[in-house]
């Protein structure tokens, strides 16, 4: 008889080891997907966050450009390239901008981004060259503000 209950506490421990590694393993693979899931957002974000700022500061260059080119000449060929060039850079940006959008829950950082694109687009429709560099400094601002507030989420 004495027998017969080793072999049973011996079986009962044999499966209350297997119930308590299987629930070990289970959670492990759990975190170890959780990890690896925030691992890849933060590498998505960093990579639309610095491609949205580099796609904005292009963007700023090309609509000083055209402002400039429409100052010299605004029927001129130059002008007509300068413009294109910003409608294109535009394009990139709003591009980058969408996907900022996409994979943030952080308003702010939504909010600084649209705020880094509407003054880069206002940078074209200066009055006069005080205006211009005006509209300009805000756009340099906004865009670094915008890193500022996306930073804390990808570190």
């Amino acid at each position: 008889m004495g027998a017969i209950w080793t072999s049973v506490v011996a079986v009962a421990g044999t499966l209350l080891g297997s119930v308590i590694t299987h629930t070990f393993q289970r959670l492990a693979s759990r975190r170890g997907e959780l990890f690896t899931r925030s691992e890849a957002l933060r590498q998505e974000r960093i990579a639309a966050y610095s491609t949205f700022a580099a796609a904005v500061e292009d963007y700023r260059h090309g609509q000083a450009n055209r402002w400039y080119r429409k100052q010299g000449d605004p029927d001129g060929e130059a002008f007509i390239m300068a413009r294109d060039e910003a409608h294109r850079l535009r394009t990139v940006a709003r591009q980058a901008l969408y996907k900022v959008k996409l994979l943030t829950d952080d308003r702010e950082v939504t909010l600084a981004a649209e705020l880094a694109y509407q003054c880069t687009r206002d940078v074209s429709i200066a009055q006069d060259q005080r205006d211009r560099d005006t509209r300009d400094a805000q756009a340099r601002l906004a865009i670094e503000a915008f890193v500022s507030r996306a930073a804390p989420l990808v570190r």
